[in-house]
C-alpha cells in the first residue's frame, strides 16, 4: 500500500467541504473493520483512508498548515499502514468506570504477547508498537500488527479457510472469526486493492499566481488551491491579523470581494476569523 503523501493532503478550507461526505464514508468503512473482542476490547483495522481521515482530522484540530508540521503527521501515520505481508489494527481496551480503569488495565500487563490471528495451522502473534509498552503497566489504545510470512499470507487470502482473531491472556480469553465484509476489506489490505474514499486534491500549480490588485487589497490563485477556481483575498504587504486589521484593510478586502464575484460569477466566501487569525478569505466558486 502506497504511503500517505502531502499530495494526498487536502489544505484546511478545502477539507472542510469535504469533511462530512468524507467522514460518512469512513464510519461506514469502521463499521466494517471494527471486531468486537469480548466484552472490553475492540480492534480497528487501519487502512490508507482511515489513516488519511486522522491525518486530515488532526490538522484541523490542532490548525496545522506549515509543510513541516505536515509531514510529521504523516510520518507517525505511514508507521499504522498495512500492507501486502501485514495487517494493521488499533486495539482498545474499553473500559467506562474510571476506578476501574487502572487495575483492569494492570490485570492485562503482558497483553501484547497475547493477541493472535489464526488461518488454519498459521498463528501469526500481533506485534505492538513498543514505544508504548511499558514492563510494569498498560495504555488502553495499542498500535498493531500482524506480519505475515508467504505461507500465512496465502492462507488469510484463501477465503475457504477461516481466519480467527483473539485474545489469550490468562486474564481475558475473546476469539472471534473474521468474515463477510471484514475479510473482504482485509483481504483488499493485502493486495492492494483499498479504494481512495477521499479524492486527492486539486493539482497544485506550483506557484501562485495574482489576479488583480483593488486598492490595498490582492486577490490570487494560490499555489495550492483546495479546490478547482480557489480564490484568495488579502490585504496587501505583511499579514495581519483579523482582529488588528484596519477598517480601511477590511474595506480593500470586501472591495477586492465584490470585484471577484463581478468578474468571475457568484462564489462562496470563508474566513477563519479566530483571534490570531490572519486576515485572509478563500472564495470558491458556486456550483
Amino acid at each position: 500500500m502506497n504511503p500517505l503523501t502531502a499530495a494526498d493532503v487536502w489544505s484546511l478550507a478545502g477539507y472542510e467541504t469535504q469533511r462530512d461526505a468524507f467522514r460518512r464514508e469512513i464510519i461506514a468503512l469502521k463499521k466494517i473493520r471494527r471486531v468486537p473482542l469480548g466484552p472490553r476490547a475492540t480492534l480497528v483495522f487501519e487502512n490508507h483512508n482511515t489513516l488519511l481521515f486522522q491525518v486530515q482530522e488532526m490538522l484541523r484540530v490542532e490548525h496545522l498548515s506549515d509543510p513541516a508540521a505536515i509531514q510529521a503527521e504523516l510520518d507517525v501515520y505511514n508507521e499504522l499502514l498495512p500492507s501486502e505481508a501485514c495487517l494493521s489494527a488499533t486495539l482498545f481496551i474499553e473500559i467506562t468506570d474510571l476506578a476501574d480503569i487502572r487495575p483492569e488495565l494492570d490485570r492485562l500487563i503482558g497483553l501484547d504477547e497475547h493477541v493472535y490471528l489464526r488461518v488454519g495451522s498459521e498463528t501469526i502473534r500481533a506485534t505492538f508498537d513498543a514505544g508504548q509498552m511499558e514492563e510494569d503497566r498498560i495504555s488502553a489504545v495499542h498500535y498493531l500488527r500482524f506480519p505475515m510470512g508467504d505461507e500465512a499470507r496465502r492462507a488469510f487470502l484463501d477465503e475457504g479457510r477461516p481466519a480467527l482473531l483473539g485474545i489469550d491472556h490468562p486474564n481475558y480469553i475473546a476469539e472471534i472469526e473474521l468474515e463477510g465484509a471484514t475479510r473482504a476489506s482485509l483481504l483488499n489490505d493485502l493486495t492492494g486493492a483499498t479504494g481512495l474514499l477521499l479524492a486527492p486534491p486539486p493539482e497544485s500549480t506550483g506557484e501562485e499566481v495574482e489576479l488583480f490588485r483593488e486598492g490595498s487589497a490582492r486577490a490570487a490563485r494560490p499555489a495550492a488551491p483546495a479546490d478547482p477556481g480557489h480564490v484568495v483575498v488579502e490585504p496587501l504587504g505583511p499579514s495581519v491579523a483579523f482582529l488588528d486589521a484596519t477598517p480601511e484593510q477590511h474595506a480593500a478586502c470586501a472591495a477586492a470581494i465584490r470585484r471577484v464575484v463581478s468578474e468571475l460569477g457568484p462564489h462562496r466566501v470563508e474566513s477563519r476569523a479566530g483571534a490570531n487569525a490572519a486576515l485572509r478569505f478563500d472564495l470558491f466558486p458556486e456550483r
